[in-house]
């Protein structure tokens, strides 16, 4: 398969604990079957969080040791950005052409920009938000992590 991971994804993969090892059983993202990416914002929001919870170097090196393994998408393709305008505005009810079957949403902004280049690069997005699942099937194909049968 073809999956964005969210940022929430490599963190728990990060902690190396019994739930990243039962997540791993489950969904066996990182095996080699899968082709693996994250959007330059995912890498933006854990240099953040990095600096935020002062995570430290051993745990730094198992991100950035991930991190080895996994493309980078960058925001530079055009249709990221469209899109990025799309899902925005569809979100919130207000996309002319497509009507929305839900009350009005405000998506954090990284969370835009990772859905559009789940989007534009046909990637299936994993992720533990469900901030999201308004847009499953829509925009978005969506892996949808719900953590409590992992706890």
């Amino acid at each position: 398969m073809n999956y964005l991971l969210d940022t929430n994804i490599l963190l728990i993969y990060s902690r190396n604990s019994d739930v990243a090892k039962r997540l791993q059983a489950s969904y066996k993202l990182f095996g080699k079957e899968n082709n693996l990416s994250v959007s330059i914002v995912t890498i933006g929001e854990l240099d953040a969080l990095i600096k935020k919870f002062n995570i430290g170097k051993k745990r730094q090196k198992v991100i950035n040791d991930m991190l080895s393994d996994i493309a980078v998408l960058k925001l530079t393709n055009k249709k990221i950005i469209q899109k990025y305008g799309d899902i925005d505005s569809f979100s919130q009810g207000k996309l002319n052409n497509k009507k929305s079957k839900f009350s009005a949403r405000n998506m954090g902004k990284n969370d835009i920009w990772i859905a559009s280049t789940a989007s534009v690069y046909d990637l299936t997005l994993v992720t533990t938000d469900k901030d999201f699942n308004h847009l499953d099937g829509e925009y978005i194909n969506l892996e949808y992590v719900d953590m409590e049968q992992f706890r």
